[in-house]
This record gives structure tokens, C-alpha cells and sequence, in this order.
């Protein structure tokens, strides 16, 4: 990787954290997030080397990394990308796939709305009862069923219908998040297992792999088929969640549409639990 990018990465991470959060005071500032100075004292280094790894004109040791991800107070997640970023592999190398309190909660707040929660390598973690709702993913069968990617570009969902545009921008999203985690996570067999089924499977899968598509945004929209025919469409949002290493998609409509007022009366419908743990038999 560049070291431009680690740079950007340990930018962003310092001025998104709240200085309360690494226990400094938060008065008296003029700009968001943690200054140079205080990234450095938190981290035993001095500002002007933060400034030069953050410019792309120093590149990190292994333990720079770890220091700087401890005086962050970063979670898991940003600090395999940190590691991955740095050329170096972060202590396992395996998909951690526990859902921890922070995905929890979006999915019970958001139990009127369509979502799920995925792993890095795209292995869905569990799912609202607004998504089940859609009648959209069956049961599992084959070992990776449970797996996005694998359901995209090796056994689709006939319910499931996009544009051409739609689906390379899906497509290219899905390449991109398994190129990631391969990057993150080189002790994970299963996940290098997947990939290279998929691209033994898949040409699509494997073109994208040799030259992937850059992704200007985590969307496409998508029409879900109902059983008894009447079809529903919304727009899929990929969300990062901080700290776990995992990603939320969030389904919705356009307002006050008629997709809307379908979705609405779906999920009025729904019964069980608002979240439901899924089990997951591919990679991670």
C-alpha cells in the first residue's frame, strides 16, 4: 500500500476521536478531534513525526502502529485496516465474527427498516425482522449460502432483481470489501478458500478481481420479488460499524412512494424477534 493512505487513515482516525474519549479535555478548540501534539504524547512520538506518517513521508514500524491504534483507543476493525495499511499483518489474521453491542443496538433502533449485519468476508451475521420481512434470502444448503458475495456471483437469488448499472455497482462493492479483508486477514483459509472458488466459478468475480472497479459510492438499488408475486423496490446502503470489523446494509424507499407504503405494510406484518443471529458456515 501506499504510505499516503496509512497517513490519511491515522488523519482520520484523529480528528473523528473525541478528546474525551482518550481522556482529554474537550474545551477550548478550535478544530474537531485530537491535535498532532496530543496523538503524539498518547502515543509516545512527537508531533512532527505524526505530521510525516500522516503525509506519507515516514513509514511505520509494527509497533508505531500498535502505539498509535492504543492512543487512539481504536477498536479491532481500525486497527487491522491500520495494520493492512502498514504492509503488516495484525496478530491473527482470522475474520472475527462476533457481533458486539454497537450492531446490536442498530439493528433493534432501526427495527422498522430492512438491515443486516456481515463480517468482513461478506458472511452474513445476523438480520432484522424487517428483513426477513421481504421473504428474500432462503435456507442455507451449500457451505457459503449465508455468504453475500457467493449469492451474487455463483448461486443468485431469483427474487433478488437489479439494472445492469445496479448490479456492477453491487458487484464492484463486493469485490472490493473481500479484496480488503483478504489484505486484513492472510491467516484466513476459508476466506482465501472463498475467493478462489469465486474466481474459479465466477468470470465476472474473477475479472473484477484482476482489475477491480473503483467504488464512488456503498449503494445500488435492487427490486425484491414477493412470493405471491408484488415486488418492492429500495436502495441498499453499506455502513461501516466502528470498533467490530463488520458492516450494516440498511434497505429503504424512497419517501412517500409507493415501494414506501409496500415496505410499511410488510413489516407491519412481520413476527419473531427484531434480531435474529444467523449461522454462518463459510469463512471467518
Amino acid at each position: 500500500m501506499e504510505q499516503h493512505e496509512f497517513g490519511a487513515a491515522v488523519r482520520h482516525l484523529r480528528e473523528s476521536t473525541a478528546p474525551e474519549s482518550v481522556g482529554l479535555p474537550a474545551g477550548g478548540r478550535r478544530t474537531r478531534g485530537l491535535r498532532r501534539e496530543e496523538l503524539g504524547e498518547l502515543a509516545g512520538m512527537s508531533a512532527d513525526y505524526v505530521r510525516r506518517l500522516e503525509q506519507g513521508r515516514s513509514h511505520p514500524s509494527a509497533g508505531v502502529v500498535k502505539a498509535i491504534a492504543r492512543g487512539l483507543r481504536v477498536g479491532r476493525g481500525d486497527y487491522e485496516r491500520l495494520c493492512a495499511l502498514a504492509g503488516y499483518a495484525a496478530s491473527d489474521g482470522t475474520v472475527p465474527t462476533q457481533m458486539g453491542p454497537g450492531a446490536t443496538r442498530l439493528l433493534e433502533r432501526f427495527s422498522d427498516t430492512p438491515m443486516f449485519v456481515s463480517d468482513a468476508a461478506m458472511n452474513l451475521v445476523a438480520v432484522n425482522s424487517a428483513f426477513l420481512a421481504l421473504g428474500h434470502w432462503d435456507l442455507p444448503g451449500d457451505p457459503w449460502d449465508w455468504n453475500i458475495a457467493w449469492r451474487t456471483f455463483v448461486d443468485p437469488f431469483e427474487s433478488f432483481q437489479q439494472s445492469a448499472a445496479d448490479a456492477d455497482d453491487h458487484q464492484a462493492v463486493l469485490v472490493t470489501q473481500l479484496r480488503n479483508a483478504l489484505l486484513r486477514y492472510p491467516g484466513d483459509a476459508a476466506l482465501a478458500a472463498l475467493v478462489d472458488e469465486l474466481r474459479t466459478r465466477s468470470r465476472r468475480f474473477d475479472a473484477l478481481w484482476r482489475a477491480p472497479r473503483p467504488v464512488q459510492a456503498f449503494e445500488s438499488s435492487a427490486t425484491f420479488v414477493r412470493p405471491r408475486g408484488e415486488s418492492v423496490t429500495l436502495v441498499g446502503n453499506l455502513l461501516a460499524i466502528p470498533g467490530e470489523d463488520l458492516a450494516a446494509l440498511m434497505l429503504t424507499a424512497a419517501p412517500r412512494s409507493d415501494d414506501a407504503a409496500r415496505l410499511a405494510e410488510l413489516v407491519s406484518e412481520a413476527d419473531g424477534s427484531t434480531v435474529v443471529k444467523v449461522g454462518q458456515l463459510g469463512p471467518g
